[in-house]
């Protein structure tokens, strides 16, 4: 039957002859296994799922375990999975390209985000390529964890993993989101000075931005200047201004407010008149 490619039918006979009488225990475990397998073939998964799970009940075999692991998540069975999961990757001494990428993808379904985020550091040195430090900022910004995110992101930018332009913006972004923002600042200004990245407005705006969200008075006011001096912009004069009034800078904000009232800027006036 099984030369013929009918799986099915063959599944059904090893049934039958697991059922005999007389038949010992070892003999119809091999029977049950192949019947899995058959079951497998002929695409009847959820039966298959079921003659392994009996199976392991009473066998010690990790290769089959792996097998079942792949069934479940065919059938979207994901916590199953993930149940039979732990002790497969605490059983298997060194994960395989496909072992690894069923249990993130096992883990991640399941709603297990964190537990596979640490299963992922734990395999992070200095060794792991691009692609590996990639997949755990991710993992940990899809928890949720950003500064965790940022600080992968960090790693892998300084171990030389990542080198694109895309991958430096995103860089930034992370720790504009992850709470680093004066870190993504430095980085900005590194760029910058070593000629990286083009000093435009957009660049010199998320650098001011960086500096005001880090709270460093003194270098998010040198940078608010530099971008107002860059636009020319009224609005741009404006929150110099206002920056520099809150954290109490009275001869910045009145330098500030004077260009935009220079500009035609009605509101500069009435910030002018209040320091008279």
């Amino acid at each position: 039957m099984v030369r013929q490619d009918q799986h099915a039918a063959a599944a059904d006979r090893l049934a039958i002859a697991r059922g005999l009488n007389g038949v010992d225990d070892a003999q119809a475990a091999r029977w049950l296994r192949e019947e899995a397998s058959l079951r497998r073939a002929a695409g009847q998964r959820d039966q298959a799922i079921e003659l392994l799970s009996e199976w392991l009940a009473n066998q010690q075999d990790i290769d089959t375990k792996w097998k079942l692991i792949r069934l479940l998540a065919q059938q979207e069975r994901w916590e199953e999975a993930a149940d039979w999961l732990e002790p497969a990757v605490n059983e298997t001494p060194e994960l395989n390209e496909v072992q690894q990428t069923l249990a993130l993808a096992v883990y991640r379904n399941a709603g297990q985000g964190d537990q596979a985020l640490g299963w992922l550091l734990d395999g992070l040195n200095a060794q792991s390529d691009a692609a590996e430090w990639r997949q755990a900022a991710g993992l940990a910004q899809q928890a949720g964890q950003s500064g965790v995110a940022a600080g992968l992101w960090e790693a892998a930018w300084q171990l030389g993993k990542l080198t694109e332009q895309e991958d430096f913006w995103l860089l930034i972004q992370l720790h504009l989101s992850g709470g680093t923002p004066a870190r993504a600042a430095e980085h900005l200004e590194q760029a910058l000075k070593e000629g990286d990245i083009v000093r435009d407005e957009s660049s010199l705006r998320l650098l001011a931005s960086a500096w005001r969200q880090a709270k460093d008075v003194e270098k998010a006011l040198s940078a608010w200047q530099a971008l107002a001096l860059h636009t020319q912009a009224v609005d741009d004069w404006r929150t110099y201004g206002q920056l520099a009034y809150a954290w109490d800078e009275n001869e910045q904000a009145k330098q500030a407010f004077a260009h935009a009232s220079a500009l035609g800027d009605d509101e500069a006036e009435q910030w002018l008149a209040s320091f008279n």
